[in-house]
C-alpha cells in the first residue's frame, strides 16, 4: 500500500515509536511511512513550497470534495492538468488554516514529488477523499458511481477556473484503484491514465485492481513500476502481465534509495525513494509527447 492508517487528528501528527503488525500490514496501499510522515502542511523546509498552492473545494449534497492545486508562481496559462490520487488511506484531510493549505499524507510519493510536474504550462491537483469518507475511504466506495461523480465535479471546477481541458489521472498504490475507477466511470474526463506501484492483488481491505474490466477504458494508459518493488501486493511481475494484457506501455524504474520503513511504505522502492524526480519527469514527458521514455535508472 502506501501509508499505514494513523491517527487522523486535525493537528500535527505525532511520531509513534512502534506499530502493531496489523497496522503495518495496512501500509501496503499508500507507499508512505507511518505517522511521522503524515505531514500536515507545506512547511518552509518543504521543497514543494516553491510552488503556489491553494485548496480548491467543491460543495456537494451534505459533503464536499477538495483538491490541493499547485503551480509555479509565475505560471498563468495552463495547458496540462495532472490529477494525483495518493495511496492508502488516500485521506489528506485537506483544509485551509490561517490562509494556508493544511493536509496529511505529505510523505506519499505523489504528494512529496508534486513539484517535479510543474512548468509554465502544467499544474497538479492532489485529490482528497470526499469529506464524508474521512473516517474510512473504502476501495468498494471508490467503485461506486457517486465517487465518479465527485471526482468529475472537482475536475469541472478546476477546468473552469484554470481553463484546462487536457487532464491526466495519476494514481499510486491504492490510489491506482481510485484513479482507475474515476477514469472508468467518466469516459472522456481525462486523456491519459498513469498507474504507478499499482495494487494488483486484493487483500483484507478490498480487491485492488484484481478482476477489473479493462475493456472500454478510454484514456491512454501508462504503467509505471519499480523493478524491485518489495511490496507483496504490488509485484513487478504483475505490472508486466497487465501491460501485456492491456496492450499498454510499461515504464520500468530501477535504482534510487536508500530505503527505510516497511516494504509497502513510501520510503522504499514501492514509493520510488531517491528516484522521484527522474520518475516524474519521465511521466511528464509521456504526457506531453506521447512517446514512452526509456526506462528510468539511477545508481
Amino acid at each position: 500500500m502506501d501509508d499505514c492508517r494513523s491517527k487522523r487528528a486535525l493537528g500535527p501528527v505525532r511520531h509513534r515509536s512502534s506499530f502493531p503488525a496489523a497496522i503495518l500490514a495496512l501500509a501496503l496501499v499508500t507507499g508512505q511511512p507511518p505517522a511521522h510522515a503524515q505531514a500536515t502542511a507545506a512547511a518552509p523546509t518543504d521543497p514543494n513550497s516553491v510552488a503556489t498552492s491553494i485548496v480548491l473545494t467543491v460543495p456537494l449534497k451534505g459533503y464536499s470534495i477538495a483538491g490541493l492545486v499547485s503551480h509555479l508562481p509565475e505560471a498563468k496559462n495552463f495547458k496540462y492538468g495532472i490529477v494525483l490520487f495518493p495511496g492508502y488511506p488516500s485521506i489528506m484531510r485537506l483544509r485551509e488554516e490561517g490562509g494556508q493549505p493544511r493536509f496529511e499524507m505529505g510523505g506519499n510519493f505523489l504528494i512529496r514529488s508534486r513539484r517535479h510536474w510543474l512548468d509554465e504550462e502544467t499544474l497538479v491537483m492532489a485529490i482528497d477523499a470526499p469529506s464524508d469518507e474521512w473516517a474510512g475511504f473504502s476501495q468498494q466506495f471508490r467503485q461506486e458511481p457517486r465517487y465518479g461523480g465527485d471526482v468529475a465535479a472537482l475536475l469541472a471546477e478546476a477546468a473552469r477556473r484554470y481553463a484546462i481541458s487536457d487532464w491526466t489521472l495519476v494514481g499510486t498504490s491504492e490510489g491506482s484503484v481510485s484513479a482507475f475507477h474515476a477514469a472508468r466511470m467518466n469516459p472522456g474526463l481525462a486523456q491519459r491514465l498513469i498507474l504507478t506501484s499499482s495494487l494488483f492483488l486484493g487483500g483484507g481491505y478490498g480487491p485492488g485492481l484484481s478482476g477489473v474490466n479493462w475493456d472500454g477504458l478510454t484514456p491512454r494508459l501508462l504503467w509505471v513500476h519499480h523493478e524491485f518493488d518489495p511490496c507483496r501486493y504490488t509485484p513487478y511481475r504483475s505490472a508486466r502481465q497487465h501491460a501485456e494484457m492491456t496492450r499498454s506501455p510499461l515504464l520500468t524504474v530501477r535504482g534510487g534509495g536508500p530505503a527505510s520503513g516497511s516494504a509497502c511504505e513510501a520510503r522504499s522502492a514501492h514509493g520510488f525513494i531517491g528516484i522521484e524526480r527522474e520518475t516524474v519527469l519521465a511521466m511528464r514527458s509521456w504526457v506531453k509527447t506521447g512517446v514512452v521514455p526509456a526506462d528510468v535508472a539511477k545508481q
